[in-house]
């Protein structure tokens, strides 16, 4: 039978996973704020390089937000570097590089894009889910702000391949 120290242990357990994923996502955030830019010059659908763009603008506020988790956690701001990102940026990256200029090119962004906000998305689904386990409603609340506007992010960006993209690079084989 498990004890009461047990669950004390493992919710202390359960506060610093909480405390190294947020870490985790700081730095891909931050990553992100300098892949971002890069993304967008390669695209050449004016939509798609917008779209980042604007993306860009959104993803600077989600490392404030992140920020302002830290304070309301009484925690400093720390990144931890994310093999995560570091591995869906060099995979964007390749992408970028391996791709002709055009519409198959947009579309190998949309989809590195993608997999980036699924990342985030499957991310900060787990950090509400932390947040509120552990009794952090504001933490919660704030992580789940940015949890929407990765869905969001993530939706805009299957409208544009299905609106045009895609079958612009389908026609290119």
């Amino acid at each position: 039978m498990k004890t009461d120290l047990k669950k004390s242990e493992v919710a202390t357990g359960l506060r610093e996973l909480f405390e190294d994923s947020l870490k985790d996502i700081y730095y891909a955030e931050k990553a992100l704020t300098k892949a971002l830019p890069k993304m967008a010059k390669k695209a050449t659908s004016g939509v798609l390089s917008d779209a980042i763009i604007e993306h860009l603008s959104v993803t600077e506020g989600h490392v404030d937000r992140l920020e302002d988790v830290f304070k309301v956690l009484g925690i400093e701001p720390q990144a931890k570097k994310c093999e995560a990102i570091e591995g869906l940026i060099k995979e964007a990256t390749e992408i970028m590089e391996s791709t002709q200029e055009g519409v198959v090119r947009d579309a190998g962004i949309i989809a590195a894009s993608q997999k980036v906000e699924h990342y985030e998305i499957a991310t900060y689904g787990t950090l509400v889910s932390f947040a509120k386990t552990l009794g952090e409603k504001e933490a919660a609340k704030l992580l789940a702000e940015t949890l929407e506007e990765e869905k969001v992010a993530d939706t805009k960006l299957s409208a544009i391949a299905e609106s045009s993209i895609n079958v612009e690079a389908a026609e290119e084989a």
